[in-house]
């Protein structure tokens, strides 16, 4: 015991007391908070994903090498050393899924978006208030009625790689559309709709289901794809439990559940386009002005 201990004074010594701070500059305290945001993203989406399991196995085995180089354990380190390259690929192989969903989320960042735009810009249009209050009529008139429904909404990334997977629409968003193609026994009802702008363009779109481990194991498919939706793309997605009844909002990988009215038009704000309104509210205005200057103009009565 006594010459574990001498052995552990002994590290720290040669170690630890021997450390010294460097003089530190500007750069160096850039590159410090460039690192630690890293870090900090990669912690939070490991978070979500299995992964995290992964890493406190890890962290585990490398707290035992730690004692084993500490305690002068030549074989543990040995071992350790041959099979280093090994676990790399084997790490790689595992987080496969999750390395390429990561992958697929880095150039759909705001961060790259405002300055490269690969595409037509035919995706990532705003919804304005009218669509808004249909959707919101459309989510609570089902829930009353415990219809179950999955409705999600496109912003910046295009969904057309899952709206392909269903059947094409192209219809004018309303409460009374949604309501019908959500009703039992209809040939639309299974699957997601998807929305672009003020327009339904597709029905029974099949979504990737969400392996987060930290979802409830109540939640059933219907929220798992809402969840995983939202995990690989920035699309803010409904949910109409139909067990319960209650409406929730996926976005971003994380799940708002039971949401009342308010708080559905509050998650909604993330994707509305006020400009559309105001474009209307000034023509209406423009058409009731032009009405009212005509009719108090008593040549153009005449």
């Amino acid at each position: 015991m006594n010459e574990m201990l001498s052995q552990l004074i002994s590290f720290i010594q040669k170690y630890i007391t021997s450390f010294h701070i460097p003089q530190i500059r500007i750069s160096d305290v850039v590159e410090m908070l460039l690192i630690a945001s890293v870090v900090y993203y990669i912690m939070a989406w490991m978070r979500r994903t299995k992964a995290w399991s992964l890493l406190k196995g890890l962290l585990v085995i490398l707290a035992f090498f730690l004692l084993a180089a500490m305690f002068n354990m030549t074989t543990i380190l040995f071992i350790a050393e041959k099979s280093l390259y090994v676990a790399a690929t084997a790490l790689v192989v595992i987080l496969q899924p999750e390395l390429r969903r990561a992958l697929e989320q880095l150039g759909t960042k705001n961060i790259f978006s405002n300055v490269i735009t690969l595409d037509s810009g035919k995706y990532g249009e705003g919804y304005s208030d009218h669509t808004i209050d249909e959707i919101v009529k459309a989510s609570f008139a089902m829930g009353r009625v415990k219809t179950g429904a999955l409705m999600v909404l496109e912003r910046e990334q295009t969904l057309a790689e899952y709206e392909k997977m269903g059947i094409n629409i192209d219809a004018t968003v309303s409460s009374q559309l949604l309501i019908n193609i959500f009703e039992h026994n209809t040939p639309l009802h299974d699957g997601a709709v998807i929305f672009r702008g003020d327009r339904v363009v597709s029905a029974t779109c099949y979504l990737p289901l969400s392996d987060n481990p930290n979802l409830s194991k109540a939640l059933g498919t219907r929220h798992r794809a809402g969840v995983g939706i939202s995990e690989v793309t920035d699309a803010l997605v409904i949910i109409v439990s139909e067990e319960s009844g209650k409406v929730s909002v996926a976005v971003g990988g994380e799940l708002f559940n039971g949401l009342s009215q308010e708080g559905l038009r509050e998650k909604l704000e993330l994707v509305q386009d006020h400009s559309k309104d105001e474009v209307k509210k000034g023509w209406r205005g423009r058409v009731k002005g032009g009405r009212d200057d005509k009719q108090s103009d008593p040549e153009a009565d005449e």
